[in-house]
């Protein structure tokens, strides 16, 4: 497969789940799409017709607990972010993903039954070249004690998150994590969800996260892990983090060359960075793969370094 071509699935694969939040059973297919076409989501079940819709920075309308999909009609499908992370984080271009509920199944949490769902889809190159947003200048966002960024980089897209939850057993954690389909697979798409014992309760009794179970949480209390089976990484909470940030900022429509930094940040914050990039034409530009492989020099940032600690609730609000 050449890497300057738009890429697609060479056919549909389906996974089935519950809804972190219902507790009812869905299913997600995923699919092939033109060239062009980005990631379509295509809500079934409904009452009449079928829904479509593309996922784009403009197409969402929550970010709460989780980043939420809609359009004038209302929400469309919610925790988009893990699927997204997923064909973002493997390469793909141009897919549908096909939902017969109003959310994407949890799975167990992470990235990885949608990966899974892709290698046994295929993946096949398209007569296109591919095309990326190269960020040309920093943008910020501050939302209370959260801080994120997009910044100019030369080698792909970079993401580098920091956590500090007061939680001790969580604690502060950071990861710096350079894109791709092999570093996608090995690093980050099994890092799964996580919340602390007393805001899951909480969140039950409101009727929320009645999906959520040890098979598909990361769940501690305020002295120590408790999932029998252990973490899959000393630091699977920020990379967690990476994942979610990798499936928000998968909703620029293109992949991005740049760095993006986050520090006390959730799907708000993803989604505000990449909302304010979008909003300012001077800070960005598409670019074919041949241009991507040539930066402008005047453009790109040398050196990589870290921010902030974060202090929020885990599987509160704009916490995954």
């Amino acid at each position: 497969m050449k890497l300057n071509r738009q890429t697609t699935l060479r056919s549909q694969a389906t996974v089935t789940g519950v809804g972190v939040h219902s507790g009812l059973p869905v299913h997600l297919t995923l699919g092939p799409a033109p060239v062009d076409a980005g990631f379509i989501f295509i809500r079934t079940g409904l009452e009449g017709a079928d829904r479509e819709i593309q996922a784009t920075a403009d197409a969402v309308i929550a970010t709460e607990f989780a980043t939420v999909l809609g359009d004038r009609q209302g929400p469309l499908v919610s925790t988009a972010e893990h699927v997204l992370a997923a064909l973002r984080g493997m390469g793909i271009d141009n897919a549908t993903i096909e939902v017969d509920g109003p959310e994407v199944p949890i799975m167990d949490g992470s990235a990885a039954a949608f990966v899974a769902a892709i290698d046994q889809a295929g993946i096949v190159s398209q007569p296109a070249v591919r095309r990326f947003i190269q960020v040309l200048k920093p943008v910020q966002v501050k939302i209370g004690d959260s801080v994120g960024e997009l910044r100019p980089f030369a080698g792909g897209f970079r993401a580098e998150i920091e956590i500090d939850f007061t939680n001790p057993v969580i604690g502060r954690q950071s990861y710096s994590f350079d894109l791709s389909p092999e570093r996608f697979r090995r690093e980050v798409s099994r890092a799964r969800t996580f919340g602390c014992m007393n805001d899951v309760a909480r969140l039950w009794g409101a009727g929320f996260a009645l999906g959520a179970s040890f098979e598909n949480t990361v769940v501690f209390d305020e002295t120590r892990l408790l999932n029998t089976e252990g973490l899959r990484y000393s630091d699977e909470c920020a990379r967690h983090k990476v994942l979610d940030a990798i499936g928000d900022l998968a909703l620029a429509g293109l992949p991005l060359l740049g760095i993006y930094r986050s520090s006390r940040g959730g799907h708000k914050l993803n989604n505000a960075v990449l909302k304010t990039l979008l909003a300012d034409r001077s800070a960005w530009r598409v670019v074919e793969s041949e241009t991507a492989r040539r930066p402008s020099r005047s453009h790109v940032e040398a050196g990589a370094g870290t921010v902030g600690g974060l202090i929020a609730p885990a599987y509160g609000p704009d916490v995954s």
